[in-house]
């Protein structure tokens, strides 16, 4: 039986592509293993998935910025390193995917200790700190933008990200019945991250009188930021967070406010929904997100709005010309390269090991 090692944390970002893979893995005979962190977001929901064997490394974080923490961190990422290169001897797996995340970095270097093929897959425009420390050791990259798997040279190759098959069947009908919609009126989703997005939530929340006079409004606001306050309110429900849910409320979008993280894009984009985009200030990030949602807008497969930009009366200006403007953006999207990797990221598992 072969033996694959996955990595990847700090997001769920890094971890739902794994679950996209892990399915079409098991059909293909692999005795699974994942490498993650022992608290991070990844340990929960990977210990959860049956038929995966959950092995916690230590691991510092990349940072960009000045912390006390950046003089200890290194030596938890060198106590990680010898922790991977333990486990791959250990596990002895034919192949490691890495998904990134400052955890892959110690675990694909003991993968090449090991000689043991490494693939890695980037979702962000331009490649994180993490991949790019693993270039070295890694055999080759899938990337969801042209523009990274140019940046990364001859080992890359543009992909797309791996998608759950679930996300594409959902019922309208019980997306419709969960959120307590008729049907009658379009259904905008704002979907803000795993984490939510305070000044989206706000200003959509701020604008919900002129929205719901032509839109049901779906708000997935981030665990943590439900506001009481508009339980009720005609034409607007808020949830938390959805997991199995979120194929069926997808089914039901017509439209989609969201940030511009890469593997919401590439759902959105595989299911043809017309999008606006706020993605996260440079302040805020790296800056990756702008980059991802000007890739879109270049190629007419969203509307932008920055953040900078954004009050309660432009967010709803925008969000009414993207509805305008959806046939144009829906038959972009259909001509555009599949945005769902999964059968070449598979292809590319078995292409490395030879």
């Amino acid at each position: 039986m072969k033996k694959i090692v996955l990595t990847g944390g700090g997001t769920l970002g890094h971890v739902t592509p794994h679950l996209a893979i892990i399915p079409r893995l098991k059909e293909a005979g692999y005795e699974i293993h994942y490498i993650g962190t022992e608290n991070g977001m990844e340990a929960p929901k990977m210990r959860s998935v049956e038929g995966v064997t959950y092995h916690a490394v230590k691991s510092g974080k990349l940072r960009r910025y000045h912390s006390w923490q950046n003089f200890t961190d290194p030596f938890r990422v060198i106590a990680g390193a010898f922790q991977s290169a333990r486990l791959m001897g250990k596990i002895k797996p034919d192949v490691v995917f890495s998904k990134g995340g400052f955890v892959a970095v110690p675990v694909v270097f003991g993968a090449w200790l090991h000689r043991i093929p490494v693939l890695c897959h980037e979702s962000d425009l331009t490649p994180g700190l993490a991949n790019k420390l693993c270039k070295p050791f890694a055999s080759r990259f899938a990337t969801t933008f042209p523009e990274c798997a140019e940046a990364l040279g001859k080992k890359a190759e543009m992909t797309g990200t791996p998608l759950r098959p679930e996300l594409f069947s959902g019922s309208r009908e019980k997306g419709l019945e969960f959120l307590g919609f008729d049907g009658k009126k379009p259904v905008l989703l704002m979907m803000g991250g795993s984490s939510g997005a305070q000044s989206v939530n706000y200003c959509l929340r701020k604008s919900l009188d002129r929205l719901t006079a032509r839109f049901d409004v779906a708000h997935i606001c981030g665990k943590g930021n439900l506001n009481p306050e508009l339980d009720g309110t005609p034409g607007y429900t808020q949830v938390g967070f959805l997991d199995a849910e979120l194929p069926d409320v997808l089914a039901c979008t017509d439209i989609v406010l969201s940030r511009a993280g890469a593997n919401a894009l590439c759902e959105f984009q595989a299911l043809g929904r017309p999008m606006l985009l706020v993605p996260y200030p440079k302040g805020a990030s790296r800056g990756d997100q702008i980059l991802n949602a000007k890739s879109l807008e270049k190629r007419g497969l969203c509307r932008v709005l920055m953040q900078e930009d954004m009050t309660p009366e432009t967010l709803a200006e925008e969000i009414e010309k993207t509805w305008e403007e959806r046939e144009v953006l829906e038959e972009a999207l259909r001509n555009a390269p599949p945005a769902d990797g999964t059968k070449r990221v598979l292809e590319l598992i078995e292409e490395v090991q030879k």
